[in-house]
């Protein structure tokens, strides 16, 4: 029994000395898998502006000579904006139609502007020229003498 119990009690040593190396070098980890997302707002750029030089010398007469001054379009953003074309008309500061006094309105002025389509980076500008001319009517237009006429721009 001797030699059986001494036999049991090595196997016994050595199974637990194995578990204990064995067991010392195993690791047990949890892998992981995660997604992760970011957005970038891309906010709207700042609208174009037009400004117009001052138009030539001269008066406005029915049929006469038309005026014309260049006019410049700026983006102040902060990204490229492409300009598409450029609209011009007689009318108020906020597009209303524009009648300065009874006998004088919009229908008789032509107007018309002209500006290539570009693209413009930003904090730069792309010139054009704008012309204004009076018509020549069948009707008295007197009322037409010595008004400001004001222009009204949109960009696109």
């Amino acid at each position: 029994m001797g030699k059986t119990a001494g036999r049991k009690k090595r196997i016994i040593i050595t199974t637990a000395a194995m578990l204990a190396i064995g067991g010392g070098a195993a690791f047990a980890y949890w892998t992981g898998v995660g997604t992760t997302s970011t957005a970038v707002n891309s906010g709207t750029e700042s609208a174009l502006t037009v400004a117009v030089a001052s138009l030539a010398d001269g008066v406005l007469t029915p049929g006469g000579p038309g005026q014309s001054a260049v006019i410049t379009v700026t983006n102040p953003g902060k990204g490229v904006q492409k300009l598409n074309k450029i609209d011009v008309r007689v009318a108020n500061s906020d597009g209303t139609p524009w009648v300065k006094v009874t006998g004088c309105s919009a229908d008789d002025f032509d107007v018309a502007a002209s500006i290539d389509q570009v693209q413009i980076q930003a904090g730069k500008s792309a010139t054009g020229t704008v012309t204004i001319g009076m018509k020549n009517s069948d009707k008295d237009q007197n009322a037409c003498k010595n008004v400001a006429v004001p222009l009204y721009f949109s960009v696109s």
